[in-house]
């Protein structure tokens, strides 16, 4: 992203099938960056129900969308000068 935009390195961009789903993703990076002492810069709502939920990591701006709004929005697509960067699934081991 930063050679497309000055204020971030990487989007992250996810999305949910149910706004609780969105919640629960947005949740889980927050607490897992959290556990690496990397800390939002952005709040984040127990009862978000906007369907687009925005965590600021300085360098990582994480995107957790609703199908339907991540669809409507397209930032792949307002963004698509940006190079895509995919990532493999991973197995949470606890």
């Amino acid at each position: 992203m930063r050679q497309v935009c000055g204020f971030c390195d990487y989007f992250v961009i996810a999305s949910g099938t149910s706004l609780r789903q969105v919640g629960a993703i947005a949740h889980s990076i927050k607490d897992e960056l959290a556990e690496q002492n990397i800390k939002s810069l952005s709040g984040l709502s127990a009862q978000d129900e906007s369907g687009w939920v925005v965590l600021d990591f300085a360098s990582v701006v994480a995107h957790v969308f609703h199908e339907p709004l991540r669809e409507f929005y397209a930032l792949e697509t307002l963004w698509s000068d940006a190079k895509r960067v995919r990532l493999g699934s991973r197995a949470k081991t606890k």
